[in-house]
């Protein structure tokens, strides 16, 4: 936050055209660079990066059929989370056991990026992909649900 501060553009206002364009293109990387440590997936992919290893999501999935079973049984309960008695509830349940499984995956990834694993870092990343898109599910589902109620 020190470092936005320091570059903000506000502060280059009355600034030459250049200092205004450089204190832009240094915000921009310090978003950038915020971005990227706060989201477990795109901060993996950039240790690996650092490495000289390159991913790219589009073309990478997890080929662990247990995993990916585990994933089809999470969507289901998903889909039918609105039949439960108290999905918000099911659905906080569901976000604590993510966040945990979260953290495991992320020791792993830790783990195998440490002791050069590259080819287990690479399937960490991509089971941590599908988990951030579970994640996102719930907070849309919850949010759906949070407004139904208030309506």
């Amino acid at each position: 936050m020190d470092l936005q501060k320091q570059v903000h553009p506000d502060k280059f206002a009355n600034s030459s055209d250049q200092e205004k364009r450089l204190s832009m293109q240094q915000t921009s990387w310090i978003n950038e660079a915020q971005t990227t440590l706060k989201d477990p997936v795109l901060r993996a992919i950039y240790l690996l990066k650092l490495k000289g290893i390159d991913i790219n999501l589009e073309n990478e999935t997890t080929m662990d059929a247990a995993f990916l079973m585990q994933q089809l049984e999470t969507r289901e309960r998903l889909e039918g989370i609105k039949n439960e008695s108290d999905p918000l509830a099911e659905l906080d349940l569901m976000a604590k056991e993510l966040k945990a499984s979260t953290a495991d995956m992320m020791k792993g990834f830790t783990q195998s990026y440490e002791t050069d694993q590259v080819d287990d870092a690479r399937e960490w990343i991509r089971k941590l992909q599908f988990m951030q898109k579970a994640k996102k599910e719930i907070n849309t589902l919850t949010a759906d649900i949070e407004d139904e109620l208030m309506s």
